[in-house]
């Protein structure tokens, strides 16, 4: 053998050692970008599915959020007029004694119509609003959530106990809310 074919052999050798060397290190730096390329994928995949559970909170947030403003809205309109309406009760509960008190007089029988006419007018139109008056019946058992006791006096007989014995002032709903509990006398 030749210097020339030593040389061109250690040369040989030497690039393919090189070539191995770069082709091992091309290999680990594909292996390292699948890798990062993998990281970065996971990574993006879980922002994405972060975002898309905070958008999901979100939708369902404001949802809840109209419900509830469209509920209290309807709420709102259904007992818009309480005020006018608690102010109009006893000039109702001034009808009634009015009435009680014409019937008695045989002489006024014309003024007694009249004020009747009016009372039931009154009476429809507020109705009609979603005024409600509440029916509460004398011997029913009180109940402190539904009636307002203004006092109690002793028991006529024993089965009236813890009953309602007279009714003093009627209550009143609008819609479902009570604006007027009844005042009733109790049974001792």
């Amino acid at each position: 053998m030749s210097k020339k074919d030593i040389n061109e052999e250690l040369e040989n050798e030497t690039v393919n050692a090189t070539e191995n060397e770069t082709v091992e290190e091309e290999g680990k730096n594909t292996e390292e970008q699948v890798v990062e390329e993998q990281t970065v994928e996971e990574k993006l995949q879980e922002e994405l599915q972060e975002e898309k559970n905070k958008f999901l909170r979100l939708f369902a947030e404001f949802e809840n959020y109209k419900k509830r403003t469209s509920k209290e809205r309807i709420e709102l309109f259904s007992t818009a007029s309480e005020g006018v309406m608690k102010t109009l009760l006893p000039i109702l509960d001034d009808f009634e004694r009015a009435l009680t008190h014409i019937e008695e007089d045989k002489e006024a029988e014309e003024l007694r119509k009249g004020v009747l006419l009016i009372y039931q007018k009154m009476v429809n139109t507020l109705e009609q609003k979603g005024l409600k008056a509440i029916a509460v019946e004398k011997g029913e058992v009180f109940n402190a959530d539904n009636h307002e006791a203004v006092t109690q006096i002793p028991a006529p007989t024993d089965d009236l106990k813890g009953k309602i014995i007279d009714v003093i002032e009627k209550g009143y709903k609008l819609g479902e809310k009570v604006i007027r509990f009844p005042k009733v006398v109790i049974g001792q």
